[in-house]
């Protein structure tokens, strides 16, 4: 594992640094030698578990307000 880099050096070798970050390394970017930035491995997604949504409430009326569809159809002939 290297030491900071630089915003220069991250331009020149942006692909090997986002393999790095893939392989689960954390590379901090520097500008003017200050950390401005990390660059590393996303969080892994956790699988949902049966039971998981337990006591999620989902309302009664999922129908969308009349204006809210008209901003995205435009007004209807009725």
């Amino acid at each position: 594992m290297g030491g900071p880099v630089s915003i220069a050096e991250a331009k020149a070798h942006f692909a090997s640094l986002v393999g790095r970050a893939q392989a689960g390394e954390k590379i901090i970017v520097t500008r003017n030698g200050k950390p401005v930035a990390c660059l590393g491995p996303l969080p892994r997604a956790k699988p949902i578990k049966y039971g998981d949504l337990k006591g999620l409430y989902v309302a009664d009326d999922l129908s969308l307000p009349e204006d809210l569809i008209e901003s995205f159809y435009g007004k209807r002939e009725k």
